[in-house]
């Protein structure tokens, strides 16, 4: 995996979600670390469509625990758009 993809993820989440950088590791948990309801999934939703150019399904989220799932889902999709 990419980790200028990770760094970009790290950086837009410290960002949104108003973290310190420590507190983003592969093995925390997503929901959990971010403090994520409904109306933040949406945010998180939105942001990652914007900046990294793909559609999310919300039942993409059922598979996504931690931060590393979270990097794996999105530098997929990312390779899938680059093959289309």
């Amino acid at each position: 995996m990419d980790n200028e993809i990770i760094e970009n993820i790290n950086a837009l989440l410290t960002e949104e979600f108003e973290l310190e950088p420590g507190q983003i590791t592969p093995e925390a948990d997503l929901k959990n670390t971010l403090d994520l309801d409904s109306l933040d999934y949406i945010d998180l939703v939105a942001l990652t469509e914007s900046n990294f150019g793909f559609k999310m399904k919300p039942e993409d989220f059922n598979d996504i625990v931690t931060f590393k799932d979270f990097y794996a889902y999105i530098d997929s999709n990312i390779k899938k758009k680059e093959v289309i």
